[in-house]
């Protein structure tokens, strides 16, 4: 069976900490569903992880989409599903 695991919380409370505990723990990847740190340019107000933790386990989502550019809930979610098919065919459990 396969899990997804979701953290939620307003910022500051430790939500990245604890998902790089749990994907070192289950040797898996996080996704985030950050409305703002998807965007390169938003790096003041977002609490975007460190490169320390976006180095220790894989993440997808975070500063990849240009505020300059389309890109609105719908498409994160066809890419986010699809993403976690992908992750599901080698990891019983994603973040």
């Amino acid at each position: 069976m396969k899990t997804l695991l979701v953290l939620l919380g307003p910022t500051g409370v430790g939500k990245t900490d604890l998902s790089i505990e749990l994907a070192r723990h289950y040797r898996t990847s996080v996704i985030s569903c950050d409305s703002r740190q998807i965007y390169k340019e938003m790096n003041i107000g977002t609490a975007v992880p460190e490169r320390e933790q976006l180095a220790a386990v894989p993440h997808f989502f975070i500063q990849t989409e240009s505020v300059q550019s389309y890109f609105n809930c719908w498409e994160f979610e066809q890419q986010a599903l699809r993403k976690i098919r992908e992750l599901f065919e080698t990891k019983e459990v994603v973040i």
